[in-house]
């Protein structure tokens, strides 16, 4: 999904300080869309976003704001907003579920893995599991990733009257969707491992790339390879090398060393997906109040 968003002037004509503050927010997003696909940025990108809820459940909530939503002849609106931003909590919620699997089953092979403090070599079957686990979660995200660009597709938006007060809020409550939308995408494309890199480490390629430290480093630096990458690729070179029968004790502990790298990426993207989705929930409920009021 490439929605092609740039800042309109879709917000109230009036004059209040949240109009600046959400244009901020909007234009601090839409810069970081040039930026990297790395687990740190998309965090970023999740804290502009909780704090662009912010701003926009606070206009919400200006008595002027609800008085222009609340007009009878503006109900058709309703479902158009609502609807927008219920599939928006659903992606948020799914995306929170591919994440806690894909934690409870790199968590366990990184228990099993110091217990055994490296000395034994039987990983095959903590790892096809942790493997299978990957493919049902990427299986369920590139679902939801298709899924996201008919979502996108709803995602313009025309005023239904000449209200331009009602039309202008509404419109900015979809460009807010939008962007959420974008952000989301990014971190799904995230857990399923996706990135820029992900056509250089096809193949048997990372397997004597892995094979060079140095060489490694430099290309995944260039390439961007995330967190969810490299656990990947370490995982298959450890398979790789206890194949080959060589020794076997350099990529246990790169297994190791990725695994706690993980762990905290993972850690960090849950709490920005959890502050989100709260935000989404209560601006959500300022809707519902504003339209049934």
């Amino acid at each position: 999904m490439a929605f092609c968003h740039t800042r309109s002037n879709s917000l109230p004509s009036r004059p209040h300080p949240l109009t600046s503050q959400i244009n901020e927010h909007f234009s601090r997003l839409n810069a970081s869309q040039a930026t990297s696909s790395s687990s740190s940025s998309i965090c970023h990108k999740l804290c502009c976003l909780q704090d662009l809820h912010d701003c926009v459940d606070k206009l919400i909530l200006l008595p002027l704001t609800q008085k222009s939503l609340a007009q009878e002849q503006n109900e058709k609106w309703v479902d158009y907003v609502l609807d927008g931003s219920l599939g928006v909590l659903d992606v948020c919620s799914m995306a929170r579920d591919a994440l806690s699997q894909t934690k409870e089953c790199a968590q366990e092979l990184q228990s099993i893995m110091r217990r055994r403090r490296g000395n034994e070599i039987g990983f095959s079957g903590e790892i096809q599991t942790y493997s299978t686990s990957r493919k049902v979660v990427k299986k369920t995200v590139h679902k939801a990733l298709r899924d996201l660009k008919d979502m996108g597709n709803k995602s313009s938006f025309s005023p239904f009257n000449n209200d331009h007060e009602a039309g202008a809020i509404v419109s900015m409550l979809k460009e807010v969707e939008a962007v959420a939308l974008i952000v989301l995408e990014s971190l799904l494309t995230l857990i399923s491992g996706g990135s820029k890199a992900q056509s250089k480490l096809s193949g048997w390629s990372w397997v004597s790339k892995l094979m060079h430290p140095k060489r490694i480093a430099c290309e995944a630096e260039e390439a961007e390879v995330n967190e969810f990458e490299k656990l990947d690729s370490a995982l298959h070179f450890l398979i790789y090398k206890k194949t080959s029968k060589s020794d076997y004790t350099v990529p246990v502990e790169n297994v190791q060393h990725q695994l706690k790298e993980f762990d905290l990426c993972i850690q960090e993207l849950e709490e920005g997906l959890e502050n989100l989705y709260r935000r989404l929930i209560k601006t959500r409920v300022s809707l519902l109040n504003t339209f049934v009021n």
